[in-house]
């Protein structure tokens, strides 16, 4: 009960409790996902309270969403952490968390990227969006976020570009994708071959969403990833 309130608090709820509870690491879900994807994963990790699984949409302001609107409020939120801190992102939550280290030098202590990419796949961007023009209505009231907005916040992603920022990661770097992830398997290597002291776990039979389809396997790789020194 305690991770479902924790996951769906407003912004300023979630800033308010953070001057009372230390956050070590940081959970940012997918396109297509809510914070309660990461349940099964937390559920197997030691360090279960300190680990905070945010809601990307409840970031948004207003009717209107795009990336930036979505990043400068995630980011606001980080400077509002006292405490040093590591991100983990899959998808959607991959790219904020790259783009926020890439922004704040010496402010995360590690990152994990999962099934991410570094410049936005146009194609598949778009492929994501009609997919999601066929899907009902339902679905999104899942997420927290109407298909409307869920369209035009890929729509805003389109333009990213970090080819040229690879080399502003400046702490410890694990890069996870699912071996069947075709989409973003290359990205995710080269990734690792371009941030400096990056290393890259594929894991076998896996797709894009690695924490619903092996929630016990990714545990245990990020929990040796954070044991390390």
């Amino acid at each position: 009960m305690q991770n479902q309130v924790r996951q769906t608090e407003t912004k300023v709820g979630i800033q308010s409790r953070l001057r009372r509870t230390r956050v070590k690491y940081i959970f940012i879900h997918g396109l297509g996902q809510g914070p309660d994807s990461w349940n099964k994963t937390v559920s197997c990790m030691r360090e279960q309270e300190e680990i905070q699984c945010l809601n990307v949409f409840a970031f948004k302001e207003g009717s209107e969403i795009s990336y930036r609107k979505v990043y400068k409020a995630f980011s606001a939120y980080c400077e509002s952490i006292k405490t040093e801190f590591g991100l983990c992102g899959l998808s959607l939550g991959a790219v904020i968390a790259l783009n926020y280290v890439v922004e704040h030098p010496g402010k995360v202590t590690s990152l994990v990227l999962i099934g991410g990419q570094y410049v936005m796949p146009k194609g598949l961007l778009r492929l994501q969006n009609m997919i999601f023009q066929l899907m009902p209505n339902g679905i999104f009231k899942k997420m927290g976020i109407g298909k409307r907005e869920l369209i035009q916040l890929t729509k805003s992603m389109m333009a990213l570009d970090f080819k040229e920022d690879l080399d502003k990661v400046d702490c410890r770097t694990l890069i996870v994708c699912g071996e069947k992830d075709r989409a973003n398997r290359g990205a995710s290597e080269m990734m690792a071959e371009k941030i400096h002291g990056a290393r890259i776990k594929i894991l076998e039979g896996c797709g894009h969403e690695v924490n619903v389809e092996a929630p016990e396997k990714l545990a245990e790789i990020l929990e040796a990833f954070y044991e390390e020194k």
